[in-house]
């Protein structure tokens, strides 16, 4: 299960303007000083932007106009640090200023539902896009993208004369349309949106703010895409996992998991949540997938990763033995106790099934970690990975 790499305006930007789209990319900092000398360089009325993966910065006050250079050093002053859908502001990009005569909306986006592409335009759109799209939807355009063809000069001029962008901009939109798609398909990306799409005095077309996902599935392909990873602001406990191979996904809750193959690690998310209903409420407190190889390393550095997350309470290792038989499962988990040593100190529910299921279970008995407990069945093991979480989580 491949994880969207969200990226902030600025770097979104530096894809656009790699692959040609009109955007003005601005300065990137980090102290109020510093922002108020790039509003110097720039000379003349800026905009002080705050950079982090959400939406609504403008409504959360992270977006302001700055009239002098010294007005951008106190909006910068007042931004760095603020905390926008429960994220810091660490770094602000300040621009010129260009007010848009009229805001439009435009994206590529993959229609997983589909299994196609799917471009979203409009010309009443803008910031307030939502909005539009719940009064107005028939100004909403959604046209299909044929994955095969793509989009050419040809595609690209029906989407502009389909969202009905005006006639003196057809030019520049269809040139901007066919660039868009280029970041899209070329970076591997699983969204690119620019919000507002802006007309701006002179009737020129530009990209004020963009928003890109890529898909992570595709990092063997984009070397450069590593360097979007600020590893300061990624979460300590997915970069551990991210740095030993493991498809590891934090969440906000109290029973670990650990499972092989996707599929299985989210119907235990669900079974655990279904659980916890019963157990105080307690949720499940990520996505762990160590998939094939379960061997006693795999196990370990899952293990260690999802201990060191201070939230969890209990762990529920949840494996159906195919290609990994329970018995290596097993083994796994034993070693796994072993290289951590007292590292480990929560309680561990273990539910094995399917290949060599007998002598998985006879290996765990034989250990008879003072940690483990195994359960046959997965609602089972849910509900006492739930329970011990519960009673651990209530001091009871």
């Amino acid at each position: 299960m491949g994880e969207p790499v969200d990226l902030m305006e600025y770097q979104a930007k530096e894809l656009f303007a790699k692959h040609g789209v009109a955007t003005t990319l601005g300065e990137v900092v980090e102290t109020a000083e510093e922002a108020r000398a790039a509003a110097e360089r720039f000379g003349g009325v800026t905009v002080v932007k705050a950079q982090v993966k959400a939406g609504g910065r403008g409504k959360a006050g992270g977006v302001k106009l700055a009239k002098t250079p010294e007005e951008a050093r106190e909006h910068a002053s007042n931004i760095l640090g603020m905390e926008i859908k429960g994220l810091r502001v660490n770094r602000v990009l300040v621009t010129p200023a260009t007010p848009p005569e009229e805001e439009y909306y435009f994206s590529f986006l993959l229609d997983r539902a589909n299994r196609s592409y799917l471009c979203i335009a409009s010309v009443e759109g803008g910031v307030e896009i939502e909005e539009v799209a719940k009064t107005n939807p028939d100004a909403v355009k959604k046209i299909n993208v044929d994955p095969g063809t793509g989009v050419d000069a040809d595609k690209a001029a029906a989407i502009v004369d389909e969202a009905a962008f005006p006639a003196e901009l057809r030019d520049q939109a269809i040139e901007m349309v066919q660039s868009l798609w280029k970041v899209f398909v070329e970076e591997d990306a699983t969204l690119v949106e620019v919000n507002p799409l802006a007309r701006l005095a002179g009737d020129r077309l530009e990209a004020l703010d963009g928003k890109v996902s890529l898909d992570d599935n595709a990092d063997f392909r984009h070397e450069d895409h590593a360097r979007f990873e600020i590893r300061e602001e990624a979460d300590p406990l997915e970069a551990k996992a991210k740095d030993r191979g493991l498809n590891y996904v934090k969440l906000d809750g109290q029973v670990g998991i650990i499972g092989n193959g996707a599929g299985l690690v989210m119907s235990t998310l669900d079974v655990v949540a279904y659980a916890g209903e019963k157990h105080g409420g307690v949720k499940p407190a990520n996505f762990l997938d160590i998939g094939g190889g379960a061997n006693a390393q795999v196990m370990a550095d899952g293990l260690d990763v999802i201990l060191n997350d201070s939230q969890v309470k209990s762990v529920f290792v949840n494996v159906f033995g195919g290609i990994t038989a329970c018995d290596e499962v097993a083994n796994g988990i034993v070693g796994a106790l072993d290289i951590l040593g007292d590292e480990a100190t929560k309680p561990i529910v273990v539910r094995l099934d399917g290949n060599n299921v007998d002598e998985g279970r006879r290996i765990l008995q034989q250990a008879d970690h003072r940690l483990v407990t195994m359960v046959e069945t997965m609602d089972g093991a849910a509900d006492k990975a739930a329970e011990l979480a519960n009673s651990t989580t209530t001091g009871a």
